[in-house]
């Protein structure tokens, strides 16, 4: 009797520490460094992993994989027509903004996360702070939404995670020419009943290499040098111009 009293009193407890136990998931990125060269056209990073369920449909798990930039402020400006001539007009701040975001999942994360946990995780183009000084009007953050958006520095499920196996992952996130430089964060969430329940954070950096790496050196440090290079190469570049199409 004694014996059975004791079995019930552990089973509990073991089956306690089974429900807690934190689920598996194992990330990884294809590269840890994107170098930037002066003949760049873009890039392309792999995020794979596998977790110890079944991923994708109704029932199972769920996949979210985030790519953030380093963060710079941004300035949208509003162009206005002044006795027949555009000017710039009113104008907004944006103080901290990602120079890239890019999130994929195996379901978009507005059907797999409730709004106050991607409001809390900033997962989503709706759910980023951006903070403004100057013009307030709505208007320019849709404005920089659509310019960021444009260009494809900020990415919302453009690519889904693939999923093969039952329990394996695969992100494929494009990295535009235009994409800026600096350490960037790479974040792989695990999903179950609209909770996230296992996270893996990434490193990844985006740097410049050779030529382009020297021009941007010199464009930082010795900006008199640079803008005097510029002009005196666009002003050779207009008279080898005019002098191949006169002989021409």
């Amino acid at each position: 009797m004694l014996a059975c009293f004791l079995l019930l009193a552990i089973a509990p407890a073991r089956a306690q520490l089974v429900d807690t136990a934190r689920p598996n998931l194992a990330a990884q990125i294809s590269t840890r460094i994107v170098e930037v060269t002066t003949g760049f056209t873009g890039a392309e990073i792999l995020v794979f992993g596998a977790a110890e369920r079944p991923l994708g449909g109704e029932a199972g798990d769920q996949v979210l994989v985030t790519v953030r930039g380093p963060r710079t402020p941004q300035v949208v400006r509003r162009r206005v027509e002044f006795f027949g001539i555009w000017v710039n007009g009113p104008s907004a701040r944006f103080l901290d903004v990602p120079g890239f975001y890019a999130i994929a999942g195996t379901r978009p994360v507005w059907e797999v996360l409730p709004e106050e946990a991607r409001a809390e995780g900033m997962l989503g183009l709706d759910t980023l702070p951006l903070a403004a000084r100057g013009a307030q009007e709505p208007s320019f953050r849709a404005a920089l939404l659509a310019l960021k958006q444009a260009d494809g520095r900020w990415q919302e499920h453009a690519v889904p995670v693939e999923v093969s196996g039952g329990r394996l992952f695969l992100a494929r996130i494009p990295l535009p020419a235009t994409v800026p430089t600096g350490p960037y964060l790479v974040e792989v969430l695990l999903v179950r009943e609209r909770r996230v329940v296992a996270q893996q954070t990434l490193n990844l950096e985006v740097r410049r290499v050779g030529t382009a790496a020297w021009i941007s050196a010199v464009a930082r440090q010795a900006p008199l040098l640079y803008g005097v290079a510029c002009i005196l190469l666009a002003s050779l570049a207009g008279w080898l111009g005019s002098v191949l199409f006169r002989r021409s």
